[in-house]
């Protein structure tokens, strides 16, 4: 794995230099953008919209458009906006992890300690292991501010990458029903079917399947076989046939189980 941020995790007065690492992988298969025509390969540009020239990467550079110009920043500017966010992942306080919504979690990173910050690191860790507590934290990353959690897992300590409160959209614009209690024979029928969907959660359980089953159908269509498309329907039921759904539902259930 190739490190992506080099700094130090700030723990009171104690510094514990790091690495960031990615901790996830895309498990989708990957496309090319095609030509129907002739299948030829789609290639982006980076195209100078006043002269209509290729412009190399090296030759680009970031700007902030006030009024009609640009205002140019390099990366010493945006050092310079906080240098010791830009180098330091400092932990502002320790919480539960259960106070925080599953909603604010974007995404995973690992952290490996230098060889002198060994130590320390794996205090904090059995730490937080032993606590119960995650950290929180922030620092910057790619030229943005992240929020972040740090908590153990197993070895590592765990950097989770979270949303801000005013990136969460408000849902006043959504159409939702009323909470309520409902009916009352529906409820106690849908507790029953969660009780009985109800196991230990286990990741390895859940796979990627849409994956596996279109990689197949690329094999058929590179050799030839013609893909028939198969024709699924929404159903759109009434309010009045709910507790027959549920009652169905349960009997399935109790069926698979026999």
């Amino acid at each position: 794995m190739r490190a992506i941020w080099s700094g130090a995790i700030s723990f009171g007065l104690i510094n514990i230099p790091v690495k960031l690492f990615s901790a996830v992988e895309d498990s989708s298969i990957d496309f090319d953008m095609l030509d129907k025509r002739n299948n030829s390969n789609i290639h982006y540009k980076r195209v100078n919209a006043d002269t209509g020239k290729e412009v190399p990467y090296s030759d680009i550079v970031k700007g902030y458009k006030i009024g009609a110009k640009y205002v140019v920043l390099n990366q010493q500017d945006f050092e310079s906006a906080d240098v010791v966010k830009t180098k330091t992942i400092s932990i502002i306080s320790f919480v539960d992890v259960t106070e925080i919504d599953t909603m604010y979690y974007v995404q995973p990173y690992y952290l490996e300690p230098d060889k002198s910050g060994a130590k320390a690191y794996a205090l904090l860790r059995d730490s937080l292991a032993s606590s119960g507590k995650v950290g929180i934290g922030s620092f910057v990353l790619r030229n943005h501010e992240a929020l972040v959690t740090l908590s153990p897992r197993n070895k590592a300590i765990v950097l989770n990458k979270i949303r801000f409160e005013e990136e969460i959209r408000d849902m006043k614009d959504l159409k939702l029903p009323p909470v309520s209690k409902g009916n009352k024979k529906e409820m106690e029928m849908a507790d029953k079917l969660i009780a009985q969907l109800t196991e230990k959660f286990d990741i390895s359980s859940y796979k990627d399947t849409y994956s596996a089953k279109l990689m197949k159908i690329i094999r058929q269509k590179a050799k030839g076989k013609k893909i028939e498309a198969p024709k699924m329907k929404i159903v759109h039921h009434k309010d009045k046939d709910l507790m027959n759904m549920l009652k169905a539902s349960l009997d399935t259930k109790r069926k698979k189980a026999s």
